[in-house]
C-alpha cells in the first residue's frame, strides 16, 4: 500500500500548467474562520489568518473536548418501550410511535473545543504591498508575504507530526525591522503566564457543552473547577537576532531580523474510559517534553523531518486530467469562474487533493477520528457539537481512505470503533433489549457514547432515534481489509467487531406480516414521509436504509 500509485485520466504526459494544481493562495487575509488556512499534524491544528496588523490563529487539539466518560447505563429501562412502539407501527399509529420513541433517548454527545487564539500583533504602519497567502497542499506549509514601506516581509508556518510542534518562521529583509508582541486568549477557563523566552497558556475545558442546535439555553456551557480536560500550550520563540521582550500576559520580539516560534501544545486526554483530571495525562509535562525536544533542532531541521513525513503520505497518488487553458487566478476567483461552468482542470485535481491533505491533516490520533469540522473549530459550541455524526458524516470522512492510498490515516476510525463498540453492547442491551452484540446511535463524541440523543425525551425522532450506526460503522472494518489483505489484523480486531455488529443485526430484526425480517422501530436519517391522513412522522418499520446496512454486514 506504500508504493505509489498513479491515477491517469485523459493525457499520459504531465504539462506544465499556467496555475496550480496543489496550492490554495489569495492576494488578501482571511477575515472569516472558513477563509483561514487550516494546518494539522493529525493532532494538533492551527487556522491561519495572515492579518498584517494582527495575525490570528486559532489553536486545536483533537483530544480537547467537553466532558468526560460517558455512563452508558444513563437510561436503564428504555428498552422496555420498544414492545409499545412496534404495537403502534403495527396498528399504524404513526404518531404515537413518534411519541414513545423519545422514551428511548439518552444525553446528547459532548462538543468538540476551541483550545484558544495566539495572536501575533506586529507593530507596523502603512499600507502593504504585493499581499500573498497560500497552503501548499504538497508541503503541507502555509506561507505569506507582503511589502510595508520599502520592507519584504515573509511567515512560514507548518505544524509537525514529528516533532509534535506547531512551527512559524518570520522573516524581513531589511535588518532589525522585524517587530511583534504574542498573546493568547481562550474561550475555555485559562491562564498566561510569561517568563523569559516562553508563554505558558493553561487551562481546562467545560464539562458540558449543549449542541448549538437547542438554542440559547441557561448553563448551556458548565465549567466546573476539578473536572474537564485540562491543556497547555507553550510558546517559545527560539532564535531570533533581535531582542525578546515581555510583559505580564505578552512575549514579543523587537529589532530583529527573524525569529522562529515553537507552540507546543497537549491535554490530559487519556483514552475514552479515563478520567482526564483523576487517571489524567500530565498535560504540562508532555509539552515541555515535545518542546525540549524540538528546540534542539534548526528550522530547517524541523521543516525537513516534516516534509519527510507528510510527503510519504501526500505524494502517492497523482491525478492528472490532461491539459487546462485556465488562467492563474486566487483561489476564490477560480471558483467562481468554475461555477460560470468555465474549465479549469487543475482546481479539480486540486479539490480531490485536498481532500486527502485534510484527512492526513486531522487524523492520525488513536482512538480520535476527524469530527465533522476535521480538527479545526472556533467555537465553544460548534455546529452539530463539531462530533461525530455517525448516519453519515463520521463515515464520508473516511471514504478516501483506502482508494486513495491512506490506510494509516483510518486507524483512528478503526480504533474508535473498537472503543464504541465497548459502549455499544451496554446500549444494545439497555436502550434496545438486544442481549448479543453492540450498535451506536446518531452522534458519538470522544467518549466513545453510542446511544440516542434527544436529551432524555427532547428530540425529534427523525434525528434523535437512529439505531444503525454499529452496522454503518463496520462496513469500515472490512474496506480496510479488503484494502490491506491483513489477516492478522482481521483475526485479531476486526473480525470480532463484524460478528459483534451483526449479532446485534440478528438480535433487533423482526418478522413483519408477511414474514420478512425488518427493524421495528426505524427511521430513515433526517427524512420524514407524510402518511394518507396527512401526517409527517419519522417512526416507522423496516426503513430502506437499515436494511441495506444490515445486508451489508451479514455479507
Amino acid at each position: 500500500m506504500k508504493n505509489l500509485f498513479i491515477i491517469l485520466l485523459g493525457l499520459y504526459s504531465f504539462p506544465v500548467f499556467s496555475q496550480s494544481s496543489d496550492k490554495l493562495w489569495y492576494n488578501q487575509p482571511a477575515q472569516y474562520f472558513e477563509e483561514s488556512l487550516v494546518l494539522g499534524n493529525g493532532k494538533v491544528g492551527a487556522s491561519v489568518f495572515g492579518g498584517v496588523e494582527s495575525d490570528k490563529i486559532y489553536l486545536n487539539d483533537a483530544t480537547l473536548w467537553s466532558g468526560e466518560p460517558v455512563d452508558p447505563n444513563m437510561n436503564p429501562e428504555a428498552y422496555k418501550n420498544i414492545p409499545a412502539i412496534r404495537e403502534a407501527l403495527k396498528n399504524e399509529d404513526y404518531k404515537l410511535a413518534d411519541e414513545l420513541q423519545k422514551k428511548v433517548q439518552g444525553k446528547f454527545s459532548e462538543s468538540y473545543a476551541p483550545l484558544g487564539t495566539m495572536f501575533l500583533d506586529f507593530k507596523t504602519e502603512g499600507k502593504p504591498q504585493n499581499y500573498y497567502r497560500e497552503l501548499n497542499i504538497a508541503d503541507a506549509v502555509s506561507t505569506v508575504k507582503y511589502e510595508l514601506n520599502g520592507v519584504k516581509y515573509t511567515r512560514e508556518y507548518f505544524v509537525s507530526h514529528p516533532d509534535k510542534v506547531f512551527v512559524i518562521r518570520l522573516t524581513s529583509d531589511k535588518k532589525g525591522k522585524l517587530e511583534f508582541d504574542i498573546r493568547f486568549e481562550s474561550l475555555l477557563k485559562y491562564k498566561v503566564e510569561v517568563s523569559e523566552r516562553d508563554l505558558v497558556a493553561s487551562g481546562y475545558a467545560p464539562l458540558s457543552a449543549l449542541p448549538s442546535y437547542v438554542g440559547n439555553r441557561e448553563n448551556a456551557v458548565v465549567f466546573v473547577e476539578d473536572k474537564g480536560t485540562r491543556f497547555s500550550s507553550l510558546v517559545s520563540i527560539q532564535k531570533t537576532d533581535g531582542e525578546v521582550v515581555q510583559t505580564e500576559n505578552s512575549l514579543g520580539v523587537k529589532n530583529a531580523t527573524e525569529a522562529v516560534i515553537l507552540v507546543s501544545i497537549a491535554t490530559s486526554f487519556n483514552g475514552f474510559n479515563k478520567n482526564p483530571v483523576t487517571e489524567g495525562l500530565d498535560n504540562l509535562a508532555i509539552a515541555q517534553e515535545q518542546l525540549t525536544n524540538a528546540s534542539t533542532k534548526k528550522f530547517a531541521q524541523l521543516k525537513s523531518a516534516h516534509l519527510a513525513d507528510y510527503q510519504q503520505f501526500y505524494k502517492r497518488v497523482e491525478l492528472n486530467l490532461g491539459e487546462t487553458t485556465a488562467p492563474d487566478l486566487p483561489t476564490n476567483e477560480r471558483l467562481k469562474r468554475y461555477a460560470e461552468g468555465k474549465e479549469d482542470k487543475n482546481l479539480e485535481i486540486l479539490y480531490f487533493q485536498f481532500g486527502r491533505y485534510l484527512l492526513i491533516s486531522s487524523s492520525r490520533t488513536p482512538g480520535v477520528p476527524a469530527n465533522l469540522q476535521g480538527i479545526w473549530n472556533p467555537y465553544i459550541r460548534p455546529p452539530w457539537s463539531s462530533n461525530y455524526t455517525t448516519n453519515i458524516n463520521a463515515e464520508e470522512n473516511y471514504w478516501l481512505a483506502e482508494n486513495t492510498n491512506l490506510s494509516e490515516m483510518h486507524q483512528s476510525m478503526l480504533s474508535f470503533i473498537k472503543n464504541i463498540a465497548e459502549t455499544g453492547e451496554i446500549t444494545a442491551k439497555t436502550f434496545f433489549g438486544v442481549e448479543n452484540g453492540w450498535t451506536a446511535c446518531h452522534n458519538s463524541d470522544i467518549w466513545a457514547m453510542s446511544n440516542p440523543v434527544g436529551n432524555f425525551g427532547n428530540g425529534d425522532p427523525v434525528w434523535a432515534n437512529w439505531y444503525m450506526g454499529g452496522p454503518w460503522l463496520s462496513t469500515h472494518l472490512w474496506e480496510h481489509y479488503t484494502f490491506t489483505q491483513d489477516k492478522e489484523w482481521l483475526k485479531t480486531e476486526g473480525y470480532k467487531l463484524l460478528k459483534g455488529s451483526a449479532e446485534f443485526c440478528l438480535g433487533w430484526l423482526v418478522e413483519d406480516k408477511n414474514g420478512k425480517l425488518i427493524t421495528s422501530p426505524s427511521t430513515s436519517p433526517e427524512n420524514r414521509y407524510i402518511n394518507s391522513e396527512g401526517y409527517g412522522g419519522a417512526t416507522l418499520y423496516g426503513a430502506t436504509c437499515d436494511l441495506a446496512m444490515i445486508r451489508d454486514c451479514f455479507q
